[in-house]
């Protein structure tokens, strides 16, 4: 085999292995490019969780008003007070 041949395989080789670990591979470049901004993504997102689950516990600390519980026991379980008529609205379907 001459040796021109043999340097043009060697370099096809290489190139082909580059091209494999940077697109092809299950670590290749174009995978880890995409898990950092997957993570990145993640963490901003985690962070947003975390400063909304402080903001509640803050809340729950406070401890509940008496408008907050009639308005809870109004919207979500349909009370009323005695004497009072209640009239549902509800939206129409789509």
């Amino acid at each position: 085999m001459p040796q021109r041949l043999r340097r043009r395989l060697a370099l096809v080789g290489v190139v082909g292995l580059i091209l494999w670990v940077a697109f092809f591979d299950s670590h290749s470049v174009w995978r880890r490019v995409a898990y950092a901004q997957e993570l990145d993504r993640m963490s901003e997102e985690n962070a947003a969780i975390g400063a909304e689950n402080d903001a509640l516990e803050a809340r729950l600390d406070r401890g509940l008003d008496d408008a907050t519980v009639e308005r809870v026991a109004r919207e979500q379980y349909g009370m009323r007070r005695p004497g009072e008529r209640v009239y549902r609205v509800e939206d129409a379907p789509e």
